[in-house]
């Protein structure tokens, strides 16, 4: 803080938007020479985290999928498919929480050991995005689950917990 006050200028990156990141795959897709329609490109943009270099890498995986199962062209069926087959870490480390541990809270360390991940890149990596997304929230007791992360891995929210409004 010390250190960024005497700039006399605050700033903060923002995250791309999925528009944004779209577009970026799409002009990245061209330079591969790989076929995508822009439901394929939205698709792998929309989970890529609003970072364009984890959307470039998504892109790669999904190409060689698509190569593979799906004549080359990648639509938004196939990123989905390709992606789900990645299985990110994000959803093992919410899936852990919620199957494992009641929701939490759970300590950063157990839930690393838990699901064969370092703790400082969970907590540096995967953390901040899935609390960005409300997923995730940090307790003084370890970490929680939200009502939102119940929704969208589609498990049934536990008595106590308030769903979030659609």
């Amino acid at each position: 803080a010390p250190l960024r006050d005497r700039f006399g200028v605050t700033l903060r990156l923002e995250l791309y938007t999925p528009e944004e990141l779209s577009q970026i795959i799409t002009r990245s897709a061209a330079i591969l020479n790989v076929d995508i329609v822009p439901e394929g490109a939205y698709e792998i943009a929309r989970r890529s985290r609003g970072t364009p270099r984890i959307a470039n890498r998504m892109l790669r995986r999904v190409r060689d999928f698509a190569q593979v199962k799906a004549d080359g062209v990648i639509t938004k069926d196939v990123a989905d498919q390709a992606l789900c087959a990645l299985e990110p870490i994000d959803r093992r480390m919410l899936g852990a929480v919620i199957e494992n541990y009641g929701g939490g809270p759970v300590g950063l360390e157990t839930l690393a050991a838990t699901i064969g991940e370092e703790a400082v890149t969970l907590e540096d990596v995967y953390e901040p995005y899935l609390m960005q997304l409300g997923f995730l929230t940090r307790t003084p007791r370890g970490r929680c689950v939200t009502a939102k992360a119940y929704q969208h891995l589609h498990k049934p929210i536990p008595g106590g917990m308030t769903a979030d409004p659609p």
